[in-house]
């Protein structure tokens, strides 16, 4: 997301080490990840943790570790937590330049698009959760999230396929960019690319890749939240299109592609409560998410690859797994296995923001906000996660980057965190 993102300038030191395996050891893992491949497929849980211990086995000591150093930036000691009655000021730069960027239009060439429909979904829940915490601004945000909601659909529609899509863009700008741009090759390579790109969008993923997942999750919570604030109907229709895809696309080795995934389908749920999306997310879960995460060991509850034991990957799959928590009953078999998946990967990570510092801004902030708008009841099965002292470093780190105004979290968090002031104050 290109909105604001200047950040403050790095401070601590580097204290993580990095996954580095012998070339014996990555070609082991090439050679059994078609096992894994094959066990999702069967959609059996015991089969993928199979193959997921034996990678366990052959990551040895690295496993956990991530594929690049984590560098902690300092907290900021004694700085203040945003208030209520400041909201409109804090976000007054990230609407000043929404207002000024505005791109998305129906009707553009998406083969020259060089933004992800990811974008349009942030500002959407950033518009959403303003106009939440300060009722005077949604005449000014509420239009600018239509737009966004609409845009959105229109892509969907252009797409033909139910998924929310990506720009068949080539050689674009920014990382979702250089994926898309391998994946694309690959298609192109395999004579698959004619058939999957529908009027300049992605719409459809032969290789089993799994990165569509990320926009169309995104773009599908968005729209359900749009939902539940304008009750437009195409809006939840969209959503659940959106929604209908995720449920049949393939869960991938990936895990935190799948969590897209299962975020999507855990607020379908709610918003619809029918079985069959809650079914969609369980299976996400077993099969997609959970298996990936360490149960024992020095990095017990981080995620064994080393791309998805990156922080932001981490707390992408805690939002997910906060999601599923906030709808699964009670009485459901695979409920203390959630919490365990949750509660772990919260205390794998949250103690850095205080030991060592901010080692992610935006995913953290959203996921750990999803936590502690969980039920009482829910944070009190947990047991002690350090969110609410996670979140207040993070929330102080923000509050003072908008006072000197270099904003060091995007508009979705920064949002996030606005609303979360407005809570305190109520």
């Amino acid at each position: 997301m290109r909105v604001l993102l200047a950040v403050l300038g790095f401070a601590g030191a580097l204290q993580a080490q990095v996954q580095e395996l012998s070339s014996a050891q990555r070609q082991a893992l090439k050679d059994l990840k078609p096992n894994l491949v094959v066990a999702q497929h069967g959609q059996d849980p015991a089969a993928v943790r199979a193959v997921v211990a034996e990678s366990v086995r052959i990551f040895g000591d690295q496993a956990g570790l991530p594929e690049v150093k984590d560098v902690y930036r300092a907290p900021v000691a004694g700085a203040p937590l945003f208030t209520a009655d400041r909201v409109a000021e804090a976000f007054g730069p990230y609407a000043d330049h929404i207002d000024k960027v505005r791109w998305w239009k129906a009707g553009l060439d998406p083969s020259k698009l060089n933004h992800a429909l990811r974008e349009t979904a942030t500002v959407t829940r950033a518009c959403l959760a303003v106009a939440r915490a300060e009722p005077k601004l949604a005449a000014r945000l509420l239009p600018i999230a239509r737009e966004c909601g609409d845009f959105m659909l229109w892509a969907q529609s252009e797409a033909g396929t139910g998924v929310i899509p990506f720009p068949a863009l080539r050689d674009g700008s920014g990382r979702s960019f250089e994926v898309s741009e391998r994946y694309l090759a690959g298609l192109e390579k395999s004579g698959q690319l004619t058939s999957v790109v529908r009027k300049g969008w992605v719409s459809a993923d032969p290789m089993e890749d799994g990165g569509l997942q990320f926009d169309n999750g995104l773009g599908g919570c968005a729209l359900l939240e749009l939902f539940a604030v304008t009750k437009i109907q195409r809006y939840l229709d969209g959503a659940l299109k959106a929604a209908d895809w995720a449920a049949s696309a393939p869960v991938v080795p990936n895990w935190n592609y799948n969590s897209f995934s299962l975020q999507l389908l855990a607020q379908a749920y709610e918003a619809t409560r029918e079985e069959r999306y809650l079914v969609a997310a369980r299976r996400k879960f077993l099969i997609g998410v959970q298996p990936g995460q360490l149960v024992d060991g020095p990095r017990v509850g981080r995620w064994a690859d080393a791309h998805n034991a990156r922080p932001a990957y981490h707390y992408i799959m805690v939002r997910a797994l906060a999601s599923l928590v906030a709808v699964l009953p009670k009485d459901d078999v695979e409920r203390p296995a959630l919490l365990a998946c949750l509660r772990l990967a919260l205390r794998a990570r949250n103690p850095e923001f205080t030991s060592k510092g901010i080692m992610n801004i935006d995913s953290s902030i959203e996921a750990l906000v999803a936590v502690e708008r969980l039920p009482a009841t829910v944070r009190t099965e947990l047991g002690p996660c350090d969110v609410t002292e996670a979140l207040d470093v993070l929330e102080r780190y923000a509050a003072y980057g908008v006072m000197k105004g270099k904003p060091s979290a995007g508009p979705e968090a920064c949002a996030l965190l606005l609303e979360r002031a407005a809570r305190r104050a109520k």
